[in-house]
């Protein structure tokens, strides 16, 4: 261990050491440095809630002050401001904004090997909160406009940097905030964000996603009330097993199949990468009769549910909510289902479907808050689109799959205002989820040779877009 942070020292001193004018995306100087912001930002505990970003963002201007980079600080709470930075170009196109939050989900010390903000380097990899969600985004960014900056590059668009907070559940006081407030210090023709991402298997990479529409976020709470009474006596009326019967109808409903532009191509992509029992059930999910992509669902829906839920609607229950005492029959009972609705869902009709299938007057059902991440989608023609693709073959040779989220991600706030926004991120080992390594896990951890390869990577997109032709 010693050895290890004693050779990682160094090298961190030895990048100091050499002009900038050497250390550009892939060499050692600059991947030390990489190294050291992120190690910085990681150590910075910003676990929301409650948040308090503003210890990443005031270690984010300290290395922006040191490079005389001008910035702007927004903040609706001033524990959890949002920071700014814009290399300009010559204003001949559009902005790109590039997009990486400061907030990381919350952590039990206790069940962790490293310590969560200790930021480790062990066996290639670094450990800790917000290694892939979303610091890789951030520092990936804070590198792009260092670099765009120390060589003053020549470029027909501005590229903004948006260090954003509130990613993880309180987006009024970030994305939301500056769409609504401050659009105009983030206006651009194209973003990138967390979102997506280079899958790994074995090893080797084996695809690359990313994300051009996600589902919208919105839980539903069904009520159910009746008479109390004393446990000893049944009472076929309960709100309990109202409640109960009710979750069971929602649970065994399948809505309705919904497919895309994305999501369409998304599985013809798929359909060249797999094995031909898989590629025919892809092709029977994309066949408009019924009696067709039907069975080919059920069987996602058993055997791959992510890909199930890339083409419905999905209702699952996460919290039920009554009683206080064993011996006493609760005069109310609740459930709350996570609703992740598929971008064209109507949401009114929808919640009218919900009611038809429980099919009981007794029962309430409604949405558990207002809309908070609209849908929306970005579009596949794009200049944007078609250099993450050349830039993925570049990089990773694999192929680009245009994907569309089943989670949440700030890019719906922007997109919202216009902006084309496409989820990308690092290499990561589908394995890692099963052994608790993946984010929000107990041992989030990244690689630390994918960390510099998506820097490369994200660099060189950005620079295909903005430089001046």
């Amino acid at each position: 261990m010693f050895r290890r942070l004693t050779l990682a020292a160094f090298a961190i001193l030895g990048a100091a050491a050499l002009p900038h004018a050497q250390s550009g995306p892939g060499t050692a100087a600059f991947e030390a440095e990489t190294l050291k912001h992120f190690q910085a930002l990681l150590r910075q505990d910003t676990s929301s809630p409650p948040g308090n970003e503003i210890r990443a963002v005031e270690y984010l201007k300290q290395v922006l002050d040191a490079e005389g980079i001008p910035y702007q600080v927004f903040a609706k709470d001033p524990q959890r401001p949002n920071l700014v930075v814009r290399i300009r170009g010559n204003g001949k196109k559009k902005p790109v904004l590039v997009m990486g939050h400061t907030d990381v989900v919350t952590v039990d010390p206790k069940k962790w090997t490293f310590p969560p903000f200790g930021a480790t380097v062990d066996g290639g990899y670094v450990y800790g909160r917000g290694t892939v969600d979303d610091k890789d985004n951030l520092v990936a960014g804070l590198m792009l406009v260092l670099q765009l900056h120390r060589t003053k590059a020549a470029l027909d668009r501005d590229v903004i940097l948006l260090a954003e907070a509130g990613e993880e559940g309180a987006p009024d006081v970030g994305a939301q905030f500056m769409a609504d407030q401050h659009f105009d210090a983030i206006d651009a023709e194209f973003c990138l964000a967390e979102g997506g991402g280079v899958v790994r298997r074995g090893g080797k990479v084996v695809q690359a996603n990313v994300g051009t529409t996600e589902k919208e976020p919105r839980p539903v709470e069904i009520v159910v009330t009746g008479p109390a009474g004393h446990g000893s006596v049944p009472n076929q009326n309960s709100a309990v097993l109202g409640v109960a019967a009710a979750v069971g109808k929602v649970g065994a409903w399948k809505p309705p199949l919904r497919l895309n532009e994305t999501t369409a191509s998304y599985f013809k992509r798929l359909t060249t990468m797999v094995e031909p029992a898989v590629a025919q059930r892809y092709r029977d999910l994309l066949n408009p009769d019924p009696k067709v992509h039907g069975p080919a669902a059920d069987w996602m829906l058993v055997n791959e549910p992510q890909h199930w839920s890339m083409t419905h609607t999905s209702l699952v229950p996460t919290i039920m909510s009554t009683g206080f005492r064993y011996n006493v029959i609760p005069s109310e009972a609740k459930a709350t289902f996570d609703v992740r609705l598929h971008p064209d869902e109507d949401q009114d009709t929808f919640l009218d479907m919900v009611r038809k299938v429980i099919n009981d007057p007794k029962v309430e059902v409604r949405w558990a808050r207002d809309r908070y991440r609209p849908a929306g989608g970005s579009r596949l023609n794009t200049e944007a689109f078609a250099v993450i693709e050349a830039q993925t073959k570049k990089h990773y040779d694999t192929v680009t799959l245009p994907t569309m989220g089943t989670g949440a991600t700030d890019m719906s706030n922007i997109r919202a205002k216009g902006p084309q926004c496409y989820g990308i991120g690092p290499a990561l080992d589908s394995e890692d989820g099963q052994k608790g390594f993946s984010a929000h896990s107990d041992q989030e951890r990244i690689l630390l040779e994918e960390l510099h390869r998506f820097v490369r990577f994200q660099f060189d997109v950005v620079m295909e877009l903005a430089r001046a032709k």
